[in-house]
């Protein structure tokens, strides 16, 4: 699903200039983080404390991309740790497909929340593929005063079975959304 991330970071120069800071959660392979980076935006990477070899693969994507600059951080959704109150206030927080277990829903969003708190106006852009249509975050999102846009695709080119001459994402149901604060606690 990363690669649903490339029209939108794509057109980053129209949509938020070139110096937003960004913070990309549950990075993987980064490569939304790292088409950010490469775009002029100050970039954190960050994936699961608990999973070195994965912060490992951040560290190794800046380096085959010449990115020093970037940062490579541990979080672990829904723990505070001090990687995390040492973050700096981010403008926008990347999810590439992070909205795949359910269980994993409120501690994503306790996170974001909290990075929420830091700058009121981030948004969460969140590119996930559909798995249940019976899995919903409306609930999650009243609890912690956020509200959700879903973008269609077919706004930024993204409404094919192939995305950057991959298989990706073929058949599948794609959403993307953005979260942010419910206006009334602005």
């Amino acid at each position: 699903m990363e690669c649903m991330f490339g029209p939108v970071l794509w057109s980053w120069p129209s949509t938020c200039g070139f110096t937003e800071d960004l913070c990309q959660i549950g990075a993987g392979v980064s490569l939304p983080g790292i088409i950010a980076a490469k775009c002029g935006a100050e970039v954190i990477l960050s994936d699961s404390s608990e999973l070195p070899h994965c912060l490992e693969i951040c560290r190794q994507s800046c380096q085959m991309n010449n990115l020093p600059q970037v940062h490579v951080v541990g979080l672990t959704w829904g723990h505070v740790s001090r990687d995390l109150l040492a973050l700096p206030p981010q403008d926008i927080i990347l999810a590439s497909d992070v909205f795949f277990e359910p269980e994993d829903f409120e501690d994503i969003l306790t996170t974001v929340y909290f990075l929420m708190q830091k700058n009121p106006k981030v948004q969460l852009w969140s590119t996930y593929q559909v798995r249940s249509a019976d899995w919903s975050l409306e609930a999650l999102l009243y609890k912690w005063d956020m509200k959700c846009v879903h973008i269609p695709l077919e706004s930024f080119g993204a409404d094919k079975e192939d995305i950057a001459e991959s298989a990706l994402p073929g058949r599948h149901t794609v959403e993307m959304l953005v979260i942010s604060f419910a206006k009334d606690s602005l």
